[in-house]
């Protein structure tokens, strides 16, 4: 497992650098975006793009003023800078990263300020988002999904199926938008914005609760549906069959043997789900107005703030790899007779 576990690790990180590479190549192939904001400001920046090795500073003569791609102007001088080919400025790009851990800085969102810097600041609201609607999800997925498995083809199995497919087709900005309609604007029981850091606890905890929901709904679902598949065919098994003539109840039977069984394809798609949650966040970040990454991503292409959109889509990339790793993982700790180089 530890040789398996190294080279996925390496894998990982070697696909990571294929895609963050094709994503820079793709974004310095794109017209460059001056920064916001006056001389005072944007100077400072090419200057610094040049110490990283992505323009060039030329002399200042008629001659270079054709050929310059930017030109700026303070109180007493004129200055003529030119990018560098793309395939030097990828390779200089690498050597600030690998080397100085260096993205470069913000062109938009912050001006002058370090994208990483920026990309630390809002990464926490959206962790914190997304773990609390997967903890939120998993108990009421896997409460459903047992009820509607012990209640096979009645109506009240019927009546969880029909909440699955509903809740699995609906989009989860669909949901938001009728949650904000209904509680926030009609009702006006929930903030229809997210509150500022500086509100009050109560009503922070009251702005997690749209959010939570919309994105918790379908990934009740999502369990739910997992859980009672597996949880159908599991109860049918001639296992549990000879589980009940030994003297246990229905329930015993399922709690003690089927429920675990069923966890081998659930806590992979646990996992899995996280990822659902973290990509579906973005559009949420935006309505919602939460100061995540996924809001940040939207906004810096918006902006064309180059620097900050390749921080957040490594951290995407990162975050959506490793948790490949964990799902293959996870199958072997739920169900030791899967783990690689176990004994026989």
């Amino acid at each position: 497992m530890l040789n398996y576990i190294l080279k996925r690790v390496v894998l990982i990180f070697f696909t990571g650098f294929i895609i963050l590479s094709l994503t820079f190549i793709l974004m310095k192939l794109l017209p460059f975006p001056r920064p916001i904001g006056p001389v005072e400001v944007t100077l400072p920046y090419f200057f610094n793009q040049v110490r990283q090795g992505y323009f060039f500073l030329l002399p200042n003569n008629s001659a270079n003023e054709l050929i310059a791609d930017i030109r700026l102007v303070d109180e007493n001088n004129v200055y003529l800078f030119k990018q560098v080919p793309v395939i030097t400025q990828y390779f200089n790009w690498l050597a600030n990263v690998f080397l100085r851990w260096d993205w470069g800085t913000s062109t938009a969102i912050s001006v002058n300020v370090p994208a990483i810097e920026i990309i630390a600041r809002k990464l926490p609201y959206t962790i914190r988002l997304n773990f609390i609607a997967i903890f939120t999800s998993v108990p009421f997925g896997l409460i459903l999904g047992i009820i509607a498995a012990l209640k096979k083809n009645t109506r009240v199995d019927y009546s969880i199926s029909t909440l699955i497919m509903v809740f699995i087709s609906v989009p989860s900005f669909v949901v938001i938008s009728l949650l904000m309609g209904f509680f926030a604007y009609n009702l006006r029981i929930l903030p229809s914005q997210w509150p500022p850091d500086s509100a009050p606890l109560f009503n922070i905890v009251l702005g997690f609760v749209i959010p939570v929901s919309a994105l918790s709904f379908g990934t009740i679902a999502g369990f739910a549906r997992v859980t009672r598949a597996e949880l159908t065919e599991i109860i049918s098994s001639d296992f549990l069959l000879l589980a009940r003539t030994k003297g246990l109840t229905k329930s015993q039977a399922v709690v003690r043997h089927a429920l675990r069984n069923s966890l081998v394809p659930l806590v992979p798609s646990i996992i899995g789900q996280f990822i659902g949650i973290l990509s579906g966040s973005i559009v949420l970040e935006r309505l919602y107005g939460i100061p995540g990454i996924g809001d940040l991503f939207i906004n810096a292409i918006n902006l064309k703030d180059y620097n900050v959109v390749m921080v957040d889509m490594a951290i995407f990339v990162i975050i959506g790899l490793f948790a490949t790793l964990l799902v293959d993982l996870s199958y072997g700790i739920v169900d030791p007779r899967i783990r690689m180089g176990a004994k026989k």
